[in-house]
């Protein structure tokens, strides 16, 4: 008998290989050896069952569910942001407008909104937008500039979107898919919870006074859990 020890590499096309140690006690008659073709064969094989472990991998991926919070969005400065730094708190997010016949009472009431209930896991999201009535049309800069010096705003305030159509910024297909209520004018009110949920929407005919007790309920629901949890 004799004693032979070796080594094996087993390469595919994706890449990855295997490497394994045989130690075999062979006769010392001539015997009839595989062809090196099965370590190809085997390699073959084994393609599939990576394939589809790799293919469950990307659907579980892609089909994370979404919510509010886990997008991100450009802010009125022009900086990545992502709103999961929201997450815990209740968001009213509105489609805004400087040149709107709307725009004095929801700015107005929405930043007494943002300085009664912002310390208390609140905030006010605003995303201004151009597409009603041509009311946005300034500068990023222009509008963050103007909100401040007459309302000021103190709220977190994003970049100029769109919110219908085809060119509707993602975080807007959100809402409109899950409220089932797309904006058809500027001051559109979606409120969010604290998971990222969209629980309701009103147009801009519905004042900010008439849903702050919706809000200031829901404010102290975060407030009493927080007790609760020391």
């Amino acid at each position: 008998m004799l004693n032979v020890g070796f080594y094996f590499v087993m390469y595919s096309c994706s890449g990855w290989c295997c490497r394994a140690h045989l130690q075999l006690d062979l006769p010392t008659r001539p015997v009839r050896h595989e062809p090196l073709c099965c370590v190809g064969s085997l390699t073959v094989m084994m393609l599939p069952a990576a394939l589809a472990v790799l293919l469950t991998i990307f659907s579980l991926i892609e089909t994370k569910e979404k919510d509010f919070y886990t997008f991100k969005v450009v802010n009125i400065r022009g900086k990545l942001v992502s709103l999961e730094k929201y997450r815990g708190s209740v968001s009213l997010v509105v489609n805004v407008a400087s040149e709107c016949g709307f725009t004095e009472e929801h700015y107005k009431d929405l930043q007494q909104l943002q300085r009664d209930f912002g310390p208390y896991h609140f905030n006010v999201l605003a995303f201004p937008c151009n597409q009603f009535g041509q009311q946005e049309p300034g500068s990023d800069k222009e509008i963050d500039s103007f909100v401040r010096r007459v309302y000021g705003v103190s709220f977190p305030l994003f970049s100029k979107i769109a919110v219908v159509g085809t060119g509707a910024n993602n975080v807007y297909k959100y809402l409109v898919e899950s409220s089932e209520n797309e904006p058809d004018w500027n001051f559109w009110k979606y409120l969010v919870d604290v998971n990222g949920k969209v629980l309701n929407a009103w147009g801009p005919k519905v004042s900010v006074k008439e849903i702050r007790p919706k809000i200031a309920e829901m404010v102290r629901q975060i407030i009493i859990k927080k007790k609760e949890e020391l």
